[in-house]
């Protein structure tokens, strides 16, 4: 699927190796192994309580994690062991991200880390450690005019998000176009017969929200104007003319499934809005939750729209560093706020380009490290972001994510690889491991829990992602990048309940070029797929567009719209092919609207209604030996029945001696 190309529509919905003894070996692959320590590691101190003029002890903390980076430069030329920075119990809010670099000399150095953690990291004692680039809100009032509404001053605050009582608040939102009467899109925006949209308070605050198939983007109103009968509603350039680029024309924008952020909409308990009619006196508006009290409850709203970043030079990767324990939070992403709105499919959107091209980029990583090496996050939560959560991208090598859990993040979980607009890069031996990620992309639904867009040696074992509205491991680029991925794993994972919102998808989701034979290509093994069969088109385990190269070995699969399957493009030579499944367990369950084949799977044909439907078409070269078909009807209760297959779901999923510490049931 090449991203930013609109699909035919099918049945009425938008279409959307190596042994495993090889496989194994990759989770402790040497390469990716973090650097053994061989001294007693050098402790500084940071607390609340602290004082940045205080040299760093225990007993005489700095009060900012800021200071004690300066302390660690200082300190990594002579380093004989770990220099671990402790940070006391409590909420650090940063006034600025927290930047390393290896040019400001962050790396560790002579086999060393610099490891940031929370004090007592690993032990009964390990102390609440939070990074915030939030800020309180306090002041609140009753709202005069707004029966139930409560609102307070915030200067210039801008922000996408607020949480009350440490639980996200909902902008003010109406189903569909918000107002009665016809809607059609024009070159500038709408002509609507509806009044409604003339009494809209600070219409440039409107943003309209699309969502079909797996796109789903929002574009801002400039203005609202009356002719007669006629109302006319001016959108946002350059977003409305890169909108109708991307989706193909106006179709999808004349069917906007919501209408977001305006006073004027139906009151909802835990909504909010930010009012922004003078400038620099910003107000805050929020309609309270039954039981909260606005005199005495929490409210943060983000402002900062990183928490860390890491970046290393051509040649110079930023190196060993660790985080541990720590939990990241509060952080917004102002982007689609602006001018150009947010025009989006899978966690990309567009921006201006040359000419009449569009530039297509990523939404950012929250704590994002781009040309970096042996960087570890172990242990840590990210929560209450406002983009992805984390990002290593820009040749970045022999990193590790493990025991970390992800959650109420705008967009995704992990990002990867090869991220646009770059098309090339080197960023191989990463390991991400015993995670949880669940309940991401609450505001950009067309994200993943993990994205690996294009890397090398990759092994992704031991996560479990359930509960997203997209898919759960997406292993390939955005387009076409033939040559950079292989020998990439993805192992033991248990993904179950995607793509509540957004079809198209699937549990894991394969597309492009993984290597050049089976012995170099992708190897999908042990992992559980299941529970998402409601909708029109979600595969298991989906292997789509140019897919080439893949052992799918020894999974369970079941209770999806489809088990496995994909769309073989013929076109621009990007068929499915090379793709061998062996010893899975599976319903080999088929949506209706696509014909079963003499092998199992769902692969849709050509539209042969539609001449410009260029289609799906055969896939090539697949084989199928000591598979188990599941009864339909019941594959659960057969799983659990067959020790084999059962196995597979008791194995998949992060390791028993991490459920305890990420806090799963």
């Amino acid at each position: 699927m090449a991203i930013f190309r609109t699909r035919a529509r099918a049945a009425g919905i938008t279409r959307a190796a190596g042994a495993i003894g090889l496989a194994m070996a990759a989770i402790s692959s040497p390469a990716a192994a973090l650097p053994t320590p061989t001294a007693t590691p050098t402790q500084l101190y940071v607390a609340p309580w602290g004082k940045d003029s205080w040299p760093g002890t225990l007993e005489r903390p700095f009060a900012t994690p800021a200071r004690a980076q300066q302390a660690a430069r200082a300190r990594a030329p002579r380093m004989t062991s770990d220099l671990v920075v402790n940070l006391r119990g409590g909420t650090y809010r940063l006034k600025a991200p927290l930047r390393l670099s290896e040019a400001a000399g962050d790396s560790g150095r002579g086999g060393h880390r610099v490891i940031y953690q929370a004090y007592g990291y690993g032990t009964p004692r390990q102390e609440r450690v939070t990074i915030s680039g939030g800020r309180r809100i306090s002041g609140w009032r009753p709202d005069q005019r707004l029966k139930g509404y409560w609102r307070t001053d915030v200067g210039g605050l801008e922000t996408r998000q607020l949480y009350v009582g440490d639980r996200r608040a909902t902008r003010l939102t109406r189903d569909g176009a918000g107002f009665p009467g016809t809607l059609k899109a024009t070159r500038t925006g709408y002509v609507t017969t509806s009044s409604v949209p003339r009494t809209w308070r600070n219409p440039g605050d409107v943003e309209f929200v699309y969502r079909a198939g797996y796109l789903e983007g929002r574009c801002g109103v400039a203005g609202v104007s009356a002719s007669g009968r006629r109302t006319t509603i001016t959108m946002d350039q350059p977003c409305w003319s890169m909108a109708q680029q991307l989706y193909g024309g106006t179709e999808l924008l004349e069917a906007p499934n919501s209408v977001e952020n305006s006073p004027n909409f139906a009151p909802r308990p835990g909504s909010w809005y930010l009012d922004r009619s003078r400038p620099g006196h910003h107000e805050l508006l929020y309609l309270p939750r039954p039981g909260e009290d606005m005199r005495r409850a929490k409210v943060v709203a983000p402002v900062l729209e990183s928490l860390v970043t890491g970046t290393g030079r051509p040649g110079r990767p930023l190196h060993d560093i660790g985080f541990r324990g720590l939990t990241f939070a509060y952080a917004t992403w102002l982007a689609p706020s602006e001018p150009a709105g947010f025009p989006s499919a899978w966690s990309m959107y567009l921006r201006p380009g040359k000419g009449e091209d569009a530039r297509t980029l990523t939404v950012p990583g929250t704590v994002a490290f781009r040309t970096s090496e042996r960087i570890a996050f172990e242990g840590n939560r990210f929560t209450h972001l406002g983009a992805q959560a984390l990002e290593f991208s820009e040749n970045s090598s022999y990193n590790v994510v493990d025991g970390n859990v992800i959650s109420d993040v705008s967009d995704g979980g992990i990002l990867m690889g090869v991220v646009p607009p770059d098309q090339k890069g080197t960023n191989r031996g990463n390991r991400i491991s015993n995670n949880w990620i669940h309940h991401i992309g609450v505001e950009y639904h067309a994200a993943s829990g993990i994205w690996d867009t294009a890397t090398q040696e990759t092994t992704l074992a031991h996560n479990q992602v359930n509960d997203v509205p997209y898919s759960g491991i997406l292993s390939g680029p955005s387009d076409d990048l033939r040559g950079i991925m292989r020998r990439n794993r993805i192992l033991d994972n248990r993904v179950f309940a995607t793509n509540q919102l957004l079809v198209d998808g699937g549990g894991i989701y394969l597309r492009g070029e993984q290597g050049t034979s089976f012995t170099d290509g992708a190897v999908i093994s042990g992992n559980g797929v299941t529970d998402s069969k409601d909708g029109d088109w979600k595969v298991g385990i989906y292997t789509d567009d140019s897919t080439n190269w893949v052992t799918v070995d020894h999974n369970t699969v079941y209770d999806y719209v489809a088990s496995i399957g994909g769309c073989s493009e013929e076109w621009g030579n990007r068929p499915v092919r090379n793709v061998r499944y062996r010893g899975n367990f599976w319903d080999d369950a088929v949506p209706d609207w696509v014909a079963r084949r003499e092998f199992p799977g769902a692969w849709p044909p050509a539209n042969q209604q539609d001449p410009d439907d260029k289609g799906c078409g055969d896939p090539h070269g697949l084989s199928f030996t000591d598979n188990t078909l599941l009864p339909p009807r019941n594959p659960g209760q057969a799983c659990a029945a067959n020790p084999a297959c059962a196995s597979v779901l008791a194995n998949a999923g992060p390791l028993p001696s991490y459920r305890h510490r990420l806090g799963m049931p």
